[in-house]
């Protein structure tokens, strides 16, 4: 059906016509994702690609890598065209690389964007935007800007460096003139939608959330045989970055006050040193037996283990930045999808889905003992538990991909027919 739809929608001068030898209908509307990253860490843009793909449209990512195996691999419909930088290009350990690797990104990336002829230009995040742009305005073809998180709010300028102060200026000062001059915004949040359109005075914002797509997921007892725990233990998992603003050591300072049996798991990739700064907190607490940290798993495995714990954590600190107070989290829609009952941080947009769907509680407080107390009595409370996961489990059926890519395509097909979409 999305097939026929975004096919039928196709102006007269991308008509449907032959087939390259690749197999692709050259006569399809092409588009062209841009990622300041590797795309095989974007679940985003790729389940985007996907949808894209299957919607009819020829879809090509460019992204930047360092050890892919070719410059243009296939994927599941769509094609990634890699910019290849070495391996010093990440690196975060001296601040004048960073101004030199963000020049190179984008002088790279908007010659492969100038030679990629796309019907529609797509920059995933607002690093990509500016290359996005000037290719788009070359090219006069439509751009669509994708803003996972609040533009310019994701750090506080006082952990930046001077060179990321000065790169975040200038960025400030691109952004009124860029975001207003795209066809479209696609935000993950409520409250993100909201500010966008205030700060840039534009309408076309519109909500695409970070769901993932819908499997059913069995309880499991991984995390337990994992961390050698007996059965009658309880779980109160957190899974993804460990960073500064998760409040992952408010967990931490919570744990001593914890009911016996329950252990806190936080499952996830560090950023700089937090695994460190947590492991030292751990020590100083005496908490080691009541705190374990993990390192990610493989995520097409993470509902298996995400399906073996009691409640799902969604900690953040409020105060940390607008874009922590206002996201959206995708563990969210995880915690969902494996069943799990969730306590989570007073963020609007989380609130209003739990309260929607009763699949959990709300903090009312940050201090450790609130938060100890609050972990305490939901554990308790195993009729409220088990009551909150059928919910959860019901929600999943809606809450998926399949549904929510359905706001994407309309988006597009309203840019490919500069129509205002509502």
């Amino acid at each position: 059906m999305m097939f026929r739809r975004a096919r039928a929608l196709v102006p007269e001068s991308v008509a449907p016509g032959r087939a390259g030898r690749d197999g692709r209908d050259k006569s399809a509307p092409t588009v062209c994702l841009h990622v300041v990253r590797p795309a095989r860490v974007d679940v985003r843009a790729r389940r985007a690609a996907e949808a894209l793909a299957r919607a009819g449209y020829t879809v090509v990512i460019i992204d930047i890598e360092e050890e892919a195996q070719a410059v243009v691999e296939e994927e599941r419909g769509f094609r990634v065209r890699h910019i290849m930088l070495p391996r010093w290009h990440h690196t975060r350990r001296f601040e004048p690389f960073f101004f030199f690797r963000a020049l190179q990104a984008f002088v790279r990336g908007l010659a492969c964007l100038l030679r990629c002829h796309a019907d529609i230009y797509h920059a995933c995040e607002v690093t990509a935007l500016p290359a996005c742009f000037i290719a788009a305005t070359i090219r006069r073809k439509p751009l669509i800007f994708e803003a996972y998180e609040l533009p310019l709010h994701d750090v506080p300028l006082s952990e930046m460096g001077w060179l990321r102060r000065v790169f975040h200026s200038l960025l400030s000062l691109l952004l009124p003139r860029l975001i207003p001059a795209c066809q479209a915004v696609i935000a993950v949040s409520p409250p993100i939608v909201a500010e966008i359109k205030r700060c840039y005075s534009i309408e076309r914002v519109f909500l695409v959330r970070n769901i993932l797509s819908y499997r059913a997921v069995a309880r499991s007892e991984r995390l337990r045989e994992h961390l050698g725990l007996a059965p009658s233990a309880r779980i109160v998992l957190y899974q993804g970055n460990l960073q500064l603003d998760r409040g992952l050591d408010i967990l931490v300072r919570a744990a001593p006050l914890l009911d016996p049996h329950v252990m806190i798991v936080l499952m996830g990739k560090s950023v700089g040193a937090t695994r460190e700064r947590l492991e030292s907190l751990i020590r100083e607490l005496d908490v080691a037996g009541r705190v374990r940290i993990m390192p990610p798993v493989p995520y097409d495995e993470l509902l298996d283990w995400t399906a073996s714990a009691d409640i799902g954590l969604t900690p953040m600190s409020l105060e940390y930045t607008l874009t922590v107070r206002w996201c959206l989290p995708n563990k969210v829609f995880e915690y969902i999808m494996a069943g799990l009952p969730i306590l989570a941080a007073r963020l609007p947009a989380v609130q209003e889905l739990i309260a929607g769907y009763d699949v959990g509680q709300t903090l009312t407080s940050e201090r450790p003992v609130e938060v100890a107390h609050a972990i305490n009595a939901m554990l308790a409370d195993r009729a409220a538990l088990a009551r909150m996961r059928e919910n959860a489990l019901r929600a999943a059926r809606q809450l998926c991909w399949e549904n929510e890519c359905e706001r994407l395509i309309e988006v597009y097909e309203g840019v490919l027919h500069g129509l205002r979409t509502t």
